[in-house]
């Protein structure tokens, strides 16, 4: 199935990608998204995901067609 994968402020910096498509197989996470994108080792616990603009858990399954955003922690001063 295939993912738009969505990536915001310093996250888009680190990894140089602002937006991609990937392909992964039913019954994957937000977390096997972005393990196919980052090759880490799952979601750092202070990155917020959003699939289809509704913030969701690391272990929320993806469908074919969603969109998922990854954002950095927002600070303010």
């Amino acid at each position: 199935m295939r993912i738009k994968v969505k990536l915001f402020a310093s996250l888009r910096e680190r990894l140089e990608l602002t937006e991609r498509d990937v392909e992964i197989d039913e019954g994957h996470t937000v977390n096997d998204v972005w393990n196919t994108i980052a090759g880490d080792s799952g979601l750092p616990a202070n990155v917020m995901a959003a699939v289809n603009m509704d913030y969701v858990k690391p272990e929320t399954k993806v469908v074919d067609g969603d969109e998922v955003a990854f954002f950095p922690p927002v600070t303010g001063g």
